[in-house]
């Protein structure tokens, strides 16, 4: 077993919709990135990606590339999942939460839970997402970012050659 942790932040700006774990979610404003800024979804990519040992999101989807400039970031996870199951790897769990002053997400976090689950092909019970907010101090506390922190753990199918070099 391997365990990964990943961590994004995301700046609010206006003229963007704002979308967490693939929904999009009413706001008046939305998550800054070169991609769609969806900051949860980043952070599960960075933990996953770090549990395999493949570098992080900025490594796999570089924002030089005019290709993932807009693109949804479930596309991103799709495509790390692709080289999950390539190295023998199959998802355990993930745990994740979302801090952000405004809005409230409640009401959003069951179908985020569906959509990540669905591309990890995992049961929808493996997967945690968690919001709160940040009490009104900093960045977030102001509203003019959203956070999120994501901790995941995965399992070796089968032993590859891989598995054993470098001692992975």
């Amino acid at each position: 077993m391997r365990i990964g942790i990943g961590y994004d932040i995301h700046p609010l700006v206006e003229g963007r919709k704002l979308c967490l774990g693939g929904v999009t979610i009413p706001f008046s404003k939305g998550l800054q990135g070169h991609s769609d800024g969806d900051a949860l979804t980043h952070a599960i990519i960075d933990a996953l990606l770090g549990a395999i040992g493949e570098g992080d999101i900025g490594s796999q989807f570089g924002t030089e590339s005019p290709k993932y400039k807009n693109i949804s970031s479930l596309v991103m996870l799709e495509k790390v999942y692709e080289i999950i199951r390539k190295m023998s790897f199959q998802v355990n769990n993930v745990d994740s939460t979302v801090v952000a002053e405004k809005p409230k997400l409640a009401s959003f976090i069951n179908k985020m839970r569906e959509n990540i689950a669905k591309i990890l092909n995992i049961e929808i019970e493996r997967v945690s997402i968690k919001s709160t907010t940040g009490k009104g101090i900093g960045v977030i506390g102001r509203c003019e970012g959203i956070a999120s922190y994501a901790v995941v753990s995965v399992n070796r199918l089968v032993h590859s050659p891989r598995s054993t070099a470098h001692g992975k």
